[in-house]
């Protein structure tokens, strides 16, 4: 079995500062938390409210990325992918359901971008509550009708 180095993968300084950047960014959502995965704790998964918005995942299955897998809404995987498939990819296990891959770790990464993307992530997973006390929409979803007293 290949070590990390045979992979091209390491953990430097760089990459743990780039999931550091990206905790705060999901960490900034309102109720959001980071939960440690992985043998070594070499991944996180973002959730809120126990429901899972996205993933930090180093070298996952020895796959040789740095990657965010986060929630994308309809019609976006497909576009980024098409649109630049050295920073997109379709990730397994839940790429069927639409989820994108970001790669962290290419030369630069456009953090406004990832900023985007984990908040559309967030929207799509927090209930609307939550959603709306990040502004714009609320991934589509209603709110329960509040039920009125009877007279």
């Amino acid at each position: 079995m290949p070590s990390r180095r045979e992979s091209g993968v390491a953990q430097t300084r760089e990459t743990r500062t780039r999931r550091e950047r990206l905790a705060a960014i999901c960490g900034s959502l309102p109720e959001a938390k980071a939960v440690t995965l992985g043998l070594r704790g070499e991944h996180r998964s973002f959730q809120v409210r126990k429901k899972i918005f996205g993933y930090y995942l180093f070298d996952h299955h020895r796959d040789g990325r740095i990657a965010l897998w986060c929630k994308a809404g309809p019609g976006e995987q497909g576009r980024l992918v098409e649109q630049d498939p050295r920073r997109f990819f379709v990730p397994a296990y839940v790429g069927h359901r639409g989820w994108v891959g970001v790669r962290l770790d290419l030369r630069s990464v456009n953090w406004a971008e990832v900023q985007y993307l984990v908040t559309a992530a967030y929207r799509l997973t927090a209930p609307a509550t939550l959603a709306r006390r990040i502004g714009g929409d609320t991934g589509g979803r209603r709110e329960r009708p509040v039920a009125r007293p009877r007279a």
